[in-house]
């Protein structure tokens, strides 16, 4: 699941980064002062990973513990490849959209920066939801293993 999300992150980064090194490119160019709101679009798809990293890390204390992790093998790697795609997607779509947002700050002279937000939120809460909800189906350890 990590590496999913990882994937996901780095490619969203990947997308918007380019859009941001060829802003500041152009910015450069025009004599222009460089824009930083760029780096807060581009480093937005990295939170995935770590949603992803919270699933894991709960999954490890189940893993720790045969006999459950045994009868419950089917749905921790269930939870583990759900958990992996969804963040990965959510971060891809996420970098997308902040590639684009880039480019529009570019070209607008940095009007609609709120709108940009709220869209990256958007599909940011998909990647939320992904853990809130792949966390719930954890399997619980019996009260002596905690």
């Amino acid at each position: 699941m990590l590496g999913l999300a990882a994937f996901g992150s780095s490619v969203g980064i990947g997308a918007a980064g380019q859009s941001a090194a060829g802003a500041w490119g152009k910015e450069g160019k025009a004599g222009k002062t460089l824009n930083f709101t760029y780096i807060i679009l581009l480093g937005m798809p990295i939170s995935q990973t770590l949603y992803a990293m919270i699933v894991m890390n709960k999954l490890s204390q189940v893993l720790q513990k045969p006999e459950t992790a045994l009868a419950n093998a089917g749905l921790l790697f269930g939870i583990g490849l759900a958990t992996g795609l969804g963040e990965m997607l959510s971060a891809w779509m996420q970098g997308l959209i902040g590639a684009a947002g880039i480019r529009s700050l570019s070209e607008s002279e940095g009007k609609g920066f709120a709108f940009l937000l709220i869209a990256m939120g958007i599909v940011e809460t998909v990647g939320i939801f992904t853990m809130v909800f792949l966390l719930g189906m954890v399997p619980a350890l019996p009260a002596a293993a905690m």
